[in-house]
């Protein structure tokens, strides 16, 4: 089978292809894994504006997925004004938003986690009015697949149920580097699969390599991050003004 270009038409068919097998987007709750449904997960790793043209996409297709947001990461901030609106975007397309957990910036014990889990969805709830009801690891340990359904209260997107009653692909970086989603086992049986995609890879020319897709993402917060200066502090230029000067 052929593979979906990493582009939002790429991401579009790739979704539509699982439609047209009969597969159900359901959310986490709602999946049954001797069934044919798909959960759509997406981790915001690096940038929350590159999950708006992945939501809208999916909203066309009247399908809703799940976003995990890092609050402890120096990508992003979802508390600031463009964090919120993009946040609210995602909500108001009718998707869910969850907590990607950072776990390596915690001690490695079960406490640990479920006192920092249960923090940071507070935190993330208080940022959304509304509730945070699936986590997911952001880089996890080995020992962290497969572990408990639940922490803190909430499903855990790592709980064997859905890595291992279920299938599981993922798109980790920039690349269907075990195999092929529609090709995938539990596919070929008409089983439930957790599609784990990162907005990232899926902005931006389809020819252009995920080395690239970070560079431009650089180049844009860069010229962001300028022009944010300049509007904060006075004395400061942005790049583009002192160019168009010379």
């Amino acid at each position: 089978m052929t593979e979906s270009p990493f582009s939002s038409d790429g991401y579009r068919d790739l979704v539509q292809a699982f439609l047209d097998k009969g597969y159900t987007v359901r959310h986490f709750a709602d999946c049954r894994p001797e069934r044919s449904d798909l959960i759509l997960r997406h981790d915001i790793d690096i940038s929350l504006e590159a999950a708006i043209s992945v939501a809208e996409t999916e909203y066309s297709l009247g399908v809703a997925a799940t976003y995990f947001v890092l609050l402890r990461t120096d990508m992003y901030n979802p508390l600031s004004r463009q964090g919120q609106s993009v946040l609210h975007e995602l909500r108001a397309l009718g998707h869910d938003i969850g907590l990607h957990l950072d776990a390596s910036l915690y001690p490695d014990n079960r406490d640990a986690l479920q006192q920092a889990a249960a923090q940071e969805c507070a935190a993330l709830e208080a940022i959304l009015g509304a509730p945070v009801r699936v986590i997911s690891f952001h880089r996890p340990a080995p020992s962290l697949v497969g572990s408990a359904h639940e922490l803190a209260g909430r499903l855990s997107a790592y709980s064997r149920r859905y890595t291992h009653d279920m299938g599981y692909c993922s798109d980790s970086r920039g690349g269907w580097h075990y195999g092929l989603p529609l090709e995938h086992e539990s596919v070929r049986k008409g089983t439930a699969l957790q599609l784990l995609t990162h907005p990232i890879w899926w902005n931006g020319a389809e020819t252009a390599s995920p080395t690239q897709k970070l560079l431009s993402h650089l180049e844009n917060r860069a010229t962001y991050l300028d022009n944010e200066l300049a509007a904060q502090c006075g004395i400061h230029t942005p790049a583009s003004i002192l160019k168009a000067k010379e």
